[in-house]
């Protein structure tokens, strides 16, 4: 073999991947996630949002190393500073350094998007896939439940669950968390129209399994795509709900750093000491938009029907 050829052949590994003829459930498992990711590392938009919320990510972690000032302490001889060389983004009321308070901010907000993810999205596609597999009553009662939290703009209603239960992060992920499943419901029924009569749910029920075996093992799995596109979708929007309820003061109880409580302490000096609040307007804003970015990649990848 020539060193035009060795060149050009694909690794050992990546010829298993792309076999065309898997030898086994994991190495098919693994063949559809790599092609999954080559197709969604081919979009740049995709990798740029992959790029922020790594950021974030990092920053969540290391929030500790990374943070030049402590975010809490106040230094009022240091007030209102604007951005220099001793503090990158300036200071804010209190003396306290918007940049350090930015990256742990990172950290309320990754916490609330992770809370908020890992409880509407499974009460959703619970719902949902309940309805749409039983139907009758059922369906009826269930997915009128969901109309009636469809019915009121989410943000009101997250406004008035968090207004009942009172200002800390576990209030404000729960109060966002009951306004945000219903749109995963819905999409969890509509699955599971498509696939109820396929026949490999008959031939499950007809080897004996339950309702609930069917609903777990079988429906639900095919559900996962679409929602998987839609909570990445939707995170944007708990991002926003998160800052609005912070901006009101029904979120995270200071001195606790939190985005939208940052830009609402800045709101009155806006004019003359703008940093205050635009950095972390910014900052909202740009994690936004990478969580943005990385539904649309997923839903070229997961779901190219709605692309």
């Amino acid at each position: 073999m020539t060193d035009w050829a060795i060149a050009v052949t694909p690794p050992r590994w990546r010829r298993w991947l792309l076999a065309e003829t898997p030898h086994s459930r994991l190495q098919a498992r693994l063949s559809r996630t790599y092609l999954s990711w080559v197709t969604f590392a081919r979009n740049p938009l995709a990798m740029l949002g992959l790029i922020i919320v790594g950021i974030l990510v990092f920053l969540a972690l290391f929030a500790p190393w990374i943070a030049p000032h402590n975010p809490i302490a106040g230094d009022l001889g240091n007030r209102l500073q604007p951005p220099g060389e001793s503090h990158w983004l300036g200071t804010d009321q209190q003396g306290r350094d918007i940049w350090s308070r930015i990256i742990f901010g990172s950290r309320t907000t990754l916490l609330i998007i992770f809370m908020v993810a890992i409880t509407a999205a499974p009460v959703g596609i619970a719902i949902g896939a309940t309805a749409g597999y039983l139907g009758g009553k059922t369906e009826a009662i269930l997915m009128r439940l969901t109309d009636a939290f469809l019915a009121f703009p989410k943000l009101v209603l997250a406004l008035a669950f968090a207004a009942a239960l009172g200002p800390g992060i576990e209030n404000a992920v729960l109060a966002i968390a009951l306004t945000s499943w219903p749109p995963y419901a819905r999409i969890a029924r509509a699955e599971t129209l498509t696939v109820r009569s396929t026949d490999f749910v008959a031939a499950a029920r007809l080897s004996g399994a339950s309702d609930l075996r069917i609903l777990i093992g079988h429906i639900m799995p095919m559900c996962m795509p679409s929602l998987i596109v839609r909570v990445s979708l939707d995170m944007a929007g708990v991002i926003l709900i998160a800052a609005g309820l912070g901006f009101l003061g029904l979120g995270v109880a200071p001195p606790q750093p939190e985005w939208g409580a940052m830009v609402s302490e800045g709101r009155t000096q806006i004019l003359e000491q703008w940093w205050v609040c635009t950095y972390p307007g910014v900052a909202i804003f740009v994690v936004s938009l990478g969580f943005n970015l990385i539904g649309d990649g997923l839903r070229d990848v997961l779901d190219p029907r709605e692309g």
